[in-house]
């Protein structure tokens, strides 16, 4: 089983993870894409506060092949079923070595949701997907709507079912957030977008 190399916010490094500098740097641009357009832009509006409450798990896996990948999501899936939702309420499983191809990544996917819909889990989590190069069905690779899902890595994000209800719930209409995001995309832009990493 490959053994995923992790950074945790607010938690224990794992026992025995050994944090390479390359790791670092992962990590590090992958939080900045939260802060700055997942928080930054408010493309979800629930991301705010458990970034704030340190319960985000930011793990990065060094594999190399779908069986591997599909192991460190497993293990993921089961840290996360047993922890403390007030310690944990999700996890950010980063994948830079394999899957660049936004086509294999996207056949990846069916893995990951089966995985994630093992009985073990009795339906308590799914699995959120971005990409560096991800793009929707029938949209022009460069279609600014198209970096609501891009990321600086290949991202596997476990969600619990039963927060992603409460957020829902609470907030006054879910079905606005996609159209609010893609109008916030097309006043940055892509030129804007990119702007924000420049840095």
């Amino acid at each position: 089983m490959n053994i995923a190399i992790v950074r945790d916010v607010g938690l224990v490094e794992k026992p025995g993870g050994v944090m390479r500098d390359k790791d670092v740097a992962v990590i590090d641009a992958v939080r900045t894409w939260v802060d700055k357009a997942v928080i930054g832009l408010n493309l979800c509006p629930f991301a705010k506060a458990v970034q704030v409450k340190q319960q985000i798990r930011y793990v990065v896996s060094h594999a190399t092949d779908e069986i591997a990948l599909a192991a460190d999501l497993l293990e993921e899936l089961r840290l996360l079923q047993s922890a403390d939702r007030q310690q944990l309420e999700t996890t950010l499983l980063i994948v830079p070595d394999m899957l660049a191809d936004f086509l294999d990544f996207n056949d990846f996917l069916e893995i990951a949701d089966a995985t994630a819909a093992e009985d073990e889990f009795a339906d308590a989590f799914q699995v959120a997907a971005f990409h560096p190069l991800w793009q929707f069905a029938d949209t022009e690779p460069e279609d600014v709507g198209n970096y609501t899902n891009r990321s600086p890595y290949p991202v596997l994000h476990v969600l619990r079912e039963d927060s992603l209800d409460e957020a829902i719930a609470a907030y006054s209409d879910p079905s606005d957030i996609y159209e609010r995001n893609i109008r916030t995309l097309q006043t940055l832009g892509v030129g804007g977008w990119r702007k924000l990493f420049a840095d």
